[in-house]
């Protein structure tokens, strides 16, 4: 698909135009023909576009708001039939961020509907993580012995096609009562086992500030609960949601800890990063959770760039998941094997503070299991091989178990196999030419007499 436009416009200008020049009072979408031309005045500079409350209201819900943005897509009717059974809803922001109107950009497959998602293998479930058989009251899991999770909405301010809970987000947009809100309390009070409640959705911090405080001054009523955190991607699509009213309200409800959800280097914007600065600036740690997603970020570099600049802005990546066995969801799916891969790749470019854990988050509500790349090679009751990022084999002794008389120093050259470093006799096996053996070697070279290297 390419989109149909004037020489020089990209589709995040011309899907912003078509918004914000729509009447205030016509829904968003409903113009007859997109705009070729740059918004005026810049969406940045405008009212309007800074009112979380008006992107809201102006999400793209329908197929002919779609149509409307991206005109090629008319011809794919089958996505109405794609939006009746898996809601739609993408912020004007968001929909700005999209460069291409085809599935070479990220943003597009990430909110936008595709025939594909009608497509399901029999091993997929609309449940995989069976939440609904461990929901002791209604809006509550409890699988861990000390954690739950409280489902405070079904609304999300953008419904991402990798959802997990595709079964139940945006398809009636609800919140949570009191009347539920007190079972939770009530259920929370008479098991003290729990100690960290996640509040979760749909998208918490889309509800209003005052419902939102009504959800973390009742978890705070139950004294075992520790911990609260927020799982959110508002900072990520809808930006503009985190504002001083909203910080300051969390602020008294410390510790507090918000996860948010960034999968691309293309979702770091400049309202993204001020959003995070917000946050933290308020005392909130922040961790992130990507999804690996074929065809989005199933690259090593391109997640490296984002881990990159999520710790510039004070944000912990903190798990990479597996993407779920969800109906829908097939054609984003990668082989475990690829995020072994890319973990592979992190190791040793990154510092740790940047590296998330993978993550399968198992069928049958097995949980989250840890993936990753094999790094102990073989295992003796005196010595343990390990191995690091570079492909080096270090001999790691065990407590003494042996004589310390009997004399026996292990080799430092390179060993000629692996069972010479578990039997003792070496210390390593050095591959050649590593990068840092080289900058080893000309430094050893170029201080010799001061470091006394042979």
């Amino acid at each position: 698909m390419s989109r149909q436009s004037c020489a020089g416009d990209d589709v995040s200008s011309l899907a912003v135009s078509s918004l914000c020049n729509a009447g205030d009072d016509e829904p968003p979408g409903q113009c007859t023909q997109v705009c070729t031309r740059r918004p005026t005045p810049p969406p940045a500079e405008s009212p309007q576009w800074q009112d979380w409350r008006w992107q809201i209201n102006r999400r793209i819900r329908r197929f002919d708001q779609l149509v409307a943005l991206f005109p090629d897509l008319a011809e794919q009717k089958q996505l109405e039939q794609v939006i009746g059974k898996y809601p739609m809803a993408i912020t004007p922001y968001y929909a700005s961020l999209i460069r291409r109107a085809d599935l070479s950009d990220p943003i597009f497959q990430m909110c936008v509907p595709q025939v594909r998602e009608l497509l399901d293998p029999p091993f997929l479930s609309p449940d995989p993580l069976e939440e609904g058989m461990d929901m002791p009251v209604p809006g509550l899991v409890h699988r861990y012995p000390d954690r739950a999770l409280v489902i405070a909405t079904t609304m999300c301010s953008m419904y991402c096609r990798h959802c997990t809970r595709k079964r139940v987000a945006g398809t009636r947009e609800s919140s949570i009562s009191r009347r539920r809100l007190a079972q939770v309390v009530e259920y929370l009070g008479k098991h003290p086992e729990i100690h960290d409640v996640i509040i979760s959705g749909g998208d918490p911090l889309v509800l209003p500030t005052e419902q939102i405080e009504m959800v973390l001054s009742s978890l705070r009523q139950v004294p075992s609960v520790d911990i609260i955190r927020i799982g959110t991607r508002v900072p990520v699509v809808l930006p503009q949601r985190i504002t001083d009213e909203l910080t300051t309200m969390l602020r008294r409800y410390h510790p507090l800890w918000i996860n948010t959800h960034f999968n691309h280097p293309q979702e770091i914007t400049p309202e993204s990063i001020e959003a995070c600065r917000k946050l933290a600036d308020a005392g909130v740690p922040l961790g992130n959770q990507s999804v690996l997603l074929r065809g989005i970020n199933d690259d090593a570099k391109v997640l490296e760039r984002l881990y990159r600049g999520l710790v510039k802005m004070r944000v912990r990546p903190y798990y990479l998941y597996q993407c779920d066995l969800v109906r829908g969801v097939e054609h984003f799916r990668t082989p475990i094997s690829k995020g072994i891969e890319i973990m592979e790749y992190l190791r040793g470019r990154l510092s740790g503070l940047a590296i998330p854990m993978f993550v399968v988050d198992a069928p049958h509500g097995g949980g989250k299991i840890p993936v990753l790349p094999t790094y102990v090679v073989s295992m003796s009751p005196t010595h343990t091989v390990i191995r690091n990022f570079e492909g080096m084999l270090v001999s790691y002794p065990e407590p003494c178990r042996f004589s310390p008389e009997d004399g026996s120093v292990p080799s430092d050259a390179s060993a000629p196999g692996v069972w010479e470093l578990s039997s003792g006799q070496y210390s390593r096996i050095q591959p050649a030419q590593t990068v840092r053996q080289e900058r080893r070697d000309h430094i050893c070279l170029a201080h010799q007499e001061q470091l006394g290297c042979a």
